[in-house]
């Protein structure tokens, strides 16, 4: 299987022809329309570069979250939170940049909870919504 095929299990991907700043932007607007709130953002090239002293691409990861549903997922099973926020993962590529979000079916199918599988996919649905109108 190839690496592609690997993580379009867990991924959800776009690529866009814009910069990552652009693209960041582009994504929090378009998590907002879903109703997400954007709970961290942390720029990995910014804290490799700090804690080790190496130079690393654009990477900035966006813990996301959707309050009704992490409701729901607490309610639901109480600890997973340790799945929570949903990561969206925007980085350098040739060319632009890529989107990346996490798929929260896949992640919450681990768990063997049919409520929280299915928890997963309607959020699943809202994230694929916002990488392809970001």
């Amino acid at each position: 299987m190839s690496p592609v095929s690997g993580t379009a299990a867990f991924v959800i991907e776009r690529r866009l022809p814009v910069g990552v700043p652009a693209a960041i932007a582009r994504v929090k607007e378009a998590l907002q329309r879903e109703g997400f709130g954007v709970l961290s953002e942390i720029d990995l090239k910014l804290k490799l570069k700090e804690k080790l002293g190496v130079e690393f691409e654009e990477y900035t990861i966006l813990g996301a979250c959707h309050p009704p549903s992490a409701h729901r997922a607490v309610s639901i099973e109480e600890s997973i939170g340790v799945f929570l926020p949903c990561n969206v993962l925007v980085h350098a590529a040739p060319g632009g940049s890529v989107i990346k979000a996490v798929r929260p079916a896949a992640t919450l199918s681990i768990v063997g909870n049919p409520a929280l599988t299915a928890l997963g996919r309607d959020v699943e649905a809202m994230l694929e919504r916002v990488v392809a109108s970001a």
